[in-house]
């Protein structure tokens, strides 16, 4: 399967760089995956678009300010750190090591030493250079303080790259979901920045049920698909939990025939990866999606799937492409680019049933 069949041309101003003026305020294009048929709406028609009985799965992951602005010690050169994948700590807290994309990565070698400051201070040191630019650094704190502490008070929101602007304060809260419990995402879960509490109180009263699950969303959401067959991409592994209240939930739904509908491609690949591991079943328990989905994969739990426009050639959209079928997927985004839908993590929705 060549990789330019889940090409479209997307106009750069549909590009969403700020959120709608109100959580909750953006449109929703409902996708039948049966005919194709595509309905407008808004987001807030959610509650008469789902029945009752239906069980809506969400991911509680924090997003966590892992941009880190610096400098280099002693010359004094910017350096920008984006912070990856923990890979160890101590116990104390006060040093962790960490995967990470740094830059200007060329000049920042084995031994190089770097400092973040933000009214706290943030030492790093170059341990090991890895793929893709990426490097291993070691961060430690001034006085035996959390490193997490450290960062989530220096730290910057990690917008996306086609958010062409920088972070400000209200990202804090704007890139974050209502339901964000669990710290460790690089990257929100943006099918949920659409929902809000109103929303959720609505949709409980529907009698449509509610489950949490978690997946630490990182930096291969962002991963540009770089093979041109399809077959070839791989997914880096992302950890995940889902407690045994979630996997309750979501095996009385299966056993009931109510519909499982994930909010977001990352509900989707925490769901659907535990269960090819399981025979089909949801388990309680920890562990790592690696899952590439793409058209011709067996769906074994969801039933539906509200998700935002995602990028031309990305694994995301190939996820849509499996659900819904390439050419309905296609020709949704076609009829979302004509009716002028904001794209991207800030943009508009899509449910697709």
């Amino acid at each position: 399967m060549d990789v330019r069949d889940f090409d479209f041309d997307l106009p750069p101003e549909l590009i969403a760089q700020e959120p709608p003026l109100l959580r909750g305020g953006s449109r929703l294009l409902r996708l039948d995956r049966t005919t194709g048929s595509i309905e407008h709406r808004r987001i807030l028609d959610l509650p008469d678009l789902l029945m009752p009985g239906d069980l809506l799965v969400v991911n509680d992951t924090r997003v966590f300010p892992a941009r880190l602005i610096g400098r280099r010690d002693p010359s004094g050169g910017v350096v920008e750190c984006l912070l990856v994948a923990r890979l160890s700590g101590s116990e104390d807290g006060s040093e962790e090591e960490w995967d990470a994309l740094v830059h200007p990565g060329q000049k920042l070698k084995p031994g190089a030493r770097v400092v973040f400051e933000g009214g706290e201070r943030l030492h790093g040191e170059i341990i090991d250079r890895r793929f893709h630019g990426r490097r291993a650094i070691r961060l430690w704190t001034e006085g035996g303080g959390r490193v997490e502490d450290v960062v989530d008070a220096i730290g910057h929101v990690p917008l996306p790259p086609y958010i062409k602007r920088e972070d400000r304060p209200a990202d804090r809260d704007r890139y974050q979901t209502v339901f964000a419990r669990q710290r460790g995402s690089v990257a929100a879960p943006t099918a949920g920045l659409h929902l809000t509490d109103q929303l959720v109180t609505e949709l409980d009263a529907r009698g449509i049920e509610l489950a949490r699950v978690t997946l630490h969303v990182g930096y291969g959401t962002f991963q540009p698909v770089r093979v041109s067959r399809v077959e070839d991409h791989r997914i880096e592994p992302e950890r995940l939990v889902i407690s045994e209240e979630a996997a309750a939930a979501i095996g009385r739904a299966q056993r009931d025939g109510r519909r499982v509908i994930a909010v977001g491609t990352t509900t989707t690949r925490t769901l659907e990866s535990v269960a090819a591991s399981h025979d089909g079943q949801v388990v309680a328990g920890s562990g790592a999606a690696d899952l590439f989905i793409y058209p011709g994969f067996r769906f074994r739990v969801i039933r539906g799937l509200l998700t935002n426009f995602h990028l031309p050639q990305s694994s995301l959209l190939m996820l849509v492409a499996a659900f819904a079928g390439r050419d309905h997927a296609l020709s949704a985004y076609r009829a979302a680019v004509a009716a002028g839908y904001r794209f991207y993590s800030y943009g508009d929705a899509m449910l697709i049933l």
